[in-house]
């Protein structure tokens, strides 16, 4: 049997690729206007849509932007933390949901991060910080607040905190932690969990962080763990239970 011929390589791919490299490489800086489609079509002897598609990838990862006219093409972006919120919450989602990643994992890595944010938030937040944290447990105390608002508001909270670090790299790469992650594990918990239990631990975390308390967060947060399993498990619990009813 003769062998497996190898895969024909995506043009269109190794081009961005190639690309990118320039441009995380340094050799291509922001503001640089990238050749033409033409001149990058006879450079790597393809078709002007092949380019093209090449280029929407760059674009669609902030890379680059581009501009028409006679002064138009494409251009280095100047890719800012905020401009890659989005995109970090979107792979993180993403991640979670392709490969099945565990909750009890997804947990510990949410909360192992954000622990490693406490100090600098209890030695950096400011007032707004605070407030907001104030504000959201307030919100969360509301009887009325319907379960996708509690959510919401729990996301925010924990924002803020992640935020209080005063750390724009820290607060990127949480955000596929805080703002991928806890979505998705609220989406399983919130039938089961306490919301008394919680607003009690965000109190506990809120007040640690205006006390400057680093251990006393610290507890909290790993408080606020335990339960989000100890919660995870009694609704697992409960589906296989109804499942084995059915049978």
């Amino acid at each position: 049997m003769p062998p497996a011929t190898p895969p024909v390589p995506d043009r269109s791919s190794t081009i961005a690729s190639a690309l990118r490299s320039a441009i995380v490489d340094g050799r291509l800086m922001v503001g640089d206007r990238l050749p033409s489609e033409t001149e990058l079509a006879e450079q790597y002897g393809v078709s002007r849509p092949t380019v093209r598609e090449a280029l929407k990838r760059l674009a669609a990862q902030s890379l680059i932007r581009t501009r028409r006219g006679a002064s138009g093409g494409a251009f280095v972006n100047h890719l800012s933390y905020d401009a890659a919120h989005d995109q970090q919450i979107t792979t993180g989602v993403l991640l979670l949901s392709m490969n099945a990643i565990s909750f009890d994992v997804a947990c510990e890595a949410r909360f192992a991060m954000e622990r490693a944010c406490a100090p600098l938030a209890c030695a950096r937040r400011n007032e707004a910080q605070l407030r907001c944290m104030r504000t959201e447990v307030a919100r969360q105390s509301d009887p009325g607040l319907t379960d996708e608002a509690f959510c919401a508001s729990d996301v925010a909270f924990h924002r803020a905190l992640v935020d209080a670090a005063g750390n724009p790299v820290l607060s990127w790469q949480l955000a596929g932690a805080v703002e991928a992650m806890q979505p998705l594990m609220n989406m399983i918990t919130f039938t089961a969990r306490s919301r008394a239990r919680i607003v009690a631990l965000h109190g506990r975390i809120v007040d640690a962080a205006e006390a400057m308390d680093v251990s006393t967060c610290d507890t909290a947060l790993r408080d606020l763990e335990s339960y989000t399993v100890e919660v995870h498990a009694a609704v697992m619990a409960q589906r296989a239970e109804k499942a084995c009813s059915v049978r």
